[in-house]
């Protein structure tokens, strides 16, 4: 069984007790949140669009934490310019505890 869920401006598949990360959320550790069902399976049957909207994913935040720095560095050519940044994305750690279909 799985699903697909949407979060944060972007669709992940996941399972039972799959760990991934997402962007931040407001949440506090160890707190269950639910998420937004695009389509369910259990391997028979399909659920998508409004019968989606019954299904349930539920998960709890693991943690929140920055990712790995990017360093952002431009300049112009002949003429002296350069400019650095860097730049670390926050995000929250969930593990789905359970897949209900509708």
């Amino acid at each position: 069984m799985y699903a697909i869920v949407k979060t944060g401006g972007k669709q992940y598949k996941v399972q039972e007790g799959d760990v991934f990360e997402t962007e931040l959320l407001r949440a506090d550790v160890n707190s269950t949140v639910e998420l937004e069902v695009v389509l369910a399976t259990d391997g028979e049957t399909v659920v998508t669009g409004e019968q989606a909207a019954n299904c349930k994913v539920t998960a709890t935040v693991v943690e929140h934490g920055k990712g790995k720095k990017i360093n952002i560095f431009t300049y112009k050519a002949k003429k002296n310019i350069r400019h650095r940044q860097g730049h670390r994305q926050p995000y929250t750690k969930l593990k789905v505890t359970a897949i209900t279909l509708g």
